[in-house]
């Protein structure tokens, strides 16, 4: 009796994906952090937005905590690529506390760019999504009612600044590209004298995935986001792949996959967002192939060499 023949599918899998260099440098900063002080070392929020990458730290002798208060006295704090306010870093100096800024120098950037601008004079209008730890970061950069959170044009058309033609306007790294446009023109256009960004906020990384999956959507029947749910720039790869016209779903682990989904798919795009380790497309990758003769191409649009530095004192750790 001849085995029934299994059903074929073709991976398109986007280039980039995954980790940028900023999260592999916050990664980086907890482990070498760990093999020079020895565990614990603690480290406020999730020091990125994957819980595999966390998992796999705290077994490594990590202690992820949401406050600082919840960090005892003399052991190391690193803080996540999310960036935090400024009374975090003053508050661990006053207790003495030994710490390691993660944040990605991407968002410092943006950090700087805040102060600069709130002491030239200017009130601020910050794109971003409320709540999210970039957002609480960067507002907690300068002084109390200097900036305005937009999160959509209808925003826009509610402000009531007091001075008008005294504002500026900067964004969270990880937005959607398009929609984020859309805020900005909408801000421009109701207050032409605003002072832009000397460069895009929104992240290499972030605009990069999101135009490697518009590059393959048109070719897909669904595709396949690997990311979790609190990840900013993951939930956008999701969004971006529905307004081209395919289903999406946004996946953490292989075994979340439903394989009800891929009724009727021919070609199955796939992508991560840039919190996701490649071993997590690879087991996704190799859950397919349980049930489905898969082929696969990578189709990269672009090439990201960037690196970033490492913290004073760690390089040689």
């Amino acid at each position: 009796m001849t085995e029934p023949t299994r059903p074929v599918i073709e991976l398109l899998i986007a280039a980039p994906r995954g980790f940028c260099a900023g999260v592999d440098r916050a990664i980086q900063i907890v482990e070498l952090a760990i093999q020079k002080h020895g565990a614990p070392v603690y480290v406020r929020h999730e020091i990125v937005h994957n819980k595999f990458v966390v998992d796999s730290l705290r077994a490594k002798g990590a202690v992820f905590v949401e406050e600082l208060d919840q960090v005892p006295d003399g052991v190391p704090v690193v803080f996540s690529a999310h960036g935090v306010p400024k009374s975090v870093p003053a508050a661990a100096s006053q207790r003495g506390l030994e710490y390691l800024d993660a944040t990605c120098p991407l968002v410092s950037k943006v950090h700087r760019q805040a102060e600069r601008l709130v002491a030239s004079g200017r009130h601020i209008l910050f794109v971003g999504h409320a709540g999210h730890p970039e957002v609480i970061g960067t507002f907690g950069q300068v002084p109390e009612g200097q900036m305005t959170l937009i999160e959509t044009v209808e925003d826009v058309a509610t402000l009531t600044p007091a001075d008008p033609d005294n504002l500026a306007f900067l964004t969270q790294t990880t937005l959607s590209v398009d929609d984020t446009r859309a805020i900005v023109e909408a801000t421009i256009a109701r207050f032409p004298s605003i002072v832009a960004p000397k460069a895009d906020d929104i992240c290499y990384a972030t605009s990069n995935r999101q135009a490697a999956v518009k590059a393959i959507a048109q070719s897909c029947d669904m595709m396949l986001v690997i990311g979790a749910p609190n990840s900013s720039n993951s939930v956008r790869l999701v969004e971006v792949a529905e307004r081209e016209g395919i289903r999406a779903r946004l996946i953490q682990r292989a075994a979340e996959l439903d394989f009800a989904w891929l009724d009727g798919v021919g070609t199955l795009g796939l992508t991560a967002g840039a919190s996701a380790p490649e071993v997590l497309v690879r087991e996704v990758v190799d859950r397919i192939a349980e049930r489905y003769d898969v082929t696969e191409r990578e189709v990269e649009m672009t090439r990201e060499t960037i690196a970033f530095k490492l913290p004073r004192g760690l390089e040689a750790a």
